[in-house]
Parts: C-alpha cells; sequence; structure tokens
C-alpha cells in the first residue's frame, strides 16, 4: 500500500492506495475536519466518534463499510485510523451538515477520475509522481535517478522469472 496525502483547500487528507485491489481509503477523521471546518484535530475526531456512534444506532452501512488501517499522525507514528472508500465518504458527506459538502463531494469525484485516466494511461502515474517529488524539493537529478531505479527494478521482476524458466529448459 502506498501513503500519498492528498490536499483540499488547505487540509491534508491522508490517503493510501491498496494497489491489490486498486482502491484509494481516505482518513474519515480528515474529511470530517473539513466538513466541520475545524482547526482542532481533537475536535473533528469526537466529532466523528459521537457521528460513528449515531449512524450505527440507524442501521447505517457507512459505517460498516470502513476500515482501520495504519496511517501517519502529526507527531510522525503512525496509528490505526479509520478510513474510507471515496463511495463511502460520499454517503458520509451527506450526514455532516457543512457548506464544505459539496467542494468535498467534487473533490473525490475528481480523485476518482484522475485514477480512472491513470489507469488508461500509466504515464500519468509517472508525471503526477514526479509532480509531487518536485513539490517535495526533490532535485530533477534525484526524480531521474529514482524513476530509473524503479523503471529497473521493474523490468528485472518481469525478466528474472523468464530467465529462472530459460535456465530450467537448458
Amino acid at each position: 500500500m502506498q501513503n500519498q496525502p492528498a490536499i483540499f483547500e488547505e487540509y491534508e487528507i491522508r490517503r493510501i492506495y491498496d494497489e491489490a485491489t486498486e482502491t484509494w481509503w481516505f482518513s474519515v477523521v480528515d474529511i470530517i475536519q473539513v466538513l466541520t471546518q475545524q482547526a482542532d484535530y481533537q475536535a473533528a475526531r469526537n466529532y466523528w466518534k459521537v457521528l460513528k456512534n449515531r449512524l450505527a444506532k440507524e442501521g447505517s452501512e457507512s459505517v460498516t463499510n470502513c476500515n482501520r488501517l495504519k496511517l501517519p499522525a502529526a507527531d510522525g507514528k503512525n496509528y490505526l485510523t479509520d478510513v474510507a472508500t471515496a463511495e463511502t465518504l460520499l454517503r458520509l458527506v451527506q450526514s455532516v451538515p457543512s457548506p464544505k459538502a459539496e467542494p468535498i463531494k467534487l473533490w473525490l469525484a475528481k480523485v476518482g477520475y484522475e485514477r480512472m485516466q491513470e489507469m488508461a494511461d500509466p504515464g500519468l502515474i509517472l508525471a503526477r509522481a514526479r509532480e509531487t517529488w518536485q513539490q517535495h524539493g526533490r532535485s530533477e537529478k534525484w526524480i531521474q535517478q529514482r524513476m530509473t531505479g524503479q523503471e529497473s527494478a521493474e523490468q528485472e521482476m518481469t525478466t528474472q522469472p523468464a530467465a529462472l524458466a530459460w535456465q530450467a529448459l537448458c
């Protein structure tokens, strides 16, 4: 799984990509923090705790569809965090009265659309990775070495089984 935070307005939304299922998982508390416009993470966490209990009592499947994955916190450590797919988040967003609800829905739809484009054209993934590394202050030389190194590793992984099979035949 790849941890790749996203930015919505001035808020950082923690998210993680599960390559096996090709699914983005977003931190529920981060989305709640945006919806409630809370500067304090603990207040957003408490809001989610109360909302989660209320939705569970109502029998909402949205709470059932939330998982817990380890995501990095402000202190740099990884903690189990409630996460949900974009589909589940769209349902949760409807439960929180907020002027940010519609912008969050549009943002989640955009994330989904970008992922579909990347599946159709994997080169877009490389462009996004390059842009992210540039935003993190990486040099062009570092980026090029990283991309070349990953390409070499991928080629080795795909050619190694073929080489082993060839050796077995000889």
